[in-house]
Parts: C-alpha cells; sequence; structure tokens
C-alpha cells in the first residue's frame, strides 16, 4: 500500500456535482493506492501508523487530536513512468482486489477511533484541500 498523506485544515470530495465527503481541520486528506500482494493486515498496520503520525501542529498526531480523515482511492499511486510517457498501472491492484483494501482501511481507522470521510471508490472524483503548512509524506506498507 502506498499513502498521501497531508495534513489540511479542510478537504471535501465531489462526484458528479454532489459532494460525497468533507472534513473541516484540522485534519488528515489520504491519498491510498493498493497493489498486488497488500493484505488485510497491511491495511490495518498502515492505518495505525497514519493515525498516530506525529505531523499536526505541536507534533500531535490525529488520534490525539481526534483529527478527521478524508479517505480517497487512488490507483494512480502505482503509476511506473521509467519507460516512455505513457504510465503504466501494472504494479496497482485491480478493482476487486483494491476496493476491499480500501474498505478495510477506512474500516481500521474507524476501529482506532477516527471519523473517516470517503471517496467513491472507481468514481471520477473531484477533490478540493487546503493543505496545511504544507504538510505531505509519502507513506509506503
Amino acid at each position: 500500500m502506498r499513502a498521501v498523506v497531508q495534513r489540511v485544515s479542510s478537504a471535501s470530495v465531489t462526484v458528479e456535482g454532489a459532494m460525497v465527503g468533507a472534513i473541516d481541520g484540522p485534519g488528515l486528506l489520504i491519498l491510498l493506492g493498493v497493489t498486488h500482494d497488500d493484505t488485510p493486515a497491511t491495511a490495518q498496520a498502515l492505518a495505525a501508523k497514519i493515525w498516530t503520525l506525529r505531523i499536526l501542529d505541536g507534533e500531535r498526531s490525529a488520534a490525539d487530536e481526534q483529527a478527521p480523515i478524508l479517505a480517497i482511492s487512488q490507483f494512480t499511486l502505482y503509476a511506473d513512468t521509467r519507460k516512455g510517457r505513457r504510465p503504466s498501472w501494472s504494479a496497482a491492484a485491480p478493482g476487486p482486489v483494491s476496493e476491499p483494501l480500501y474498505d478495510a482501511f477506512c474500516t481500521a481507522l474507524e476501529g482506532l477511533g477516527a471519523k473517516v470521510e470517503r471517496g467513491r471508490f472507481g468514481a471520477h472524483m473531484e477533490v478540493a484541500l487546503v493543505n496545511d503548512g504544507p504538510v505531505t509524506l509519502i507513506l509506503d506498507a
């Protein structure tokens, strides 16, 4: 799994003109990519790491602040651009594999106490955010 974690003061996701998820921060926006060898255990471990990362003001974590999270599935995080100009998506797990793991990741965060808003898996989404800091981290699990 690969996650891009951004500290935000607000974030929202819109699908077909309707807002499907939003947070007023401070909180975290997580873009999550799933690869072929990921498992529910991978999702659980990454959720726990992100929930306790000390990246909010005052070196506090989302767990410390009970900060809201907006989690968006994003297969493009596994793009391979080493050859040519057309990205390869072969490292990204297909939808039937990645959707349950995205759900497992969000459920794991909720199990840890997080308030999680979600995008819509597989949809064309418009994501808006105000990056706070800016703080952006890339985590590989």
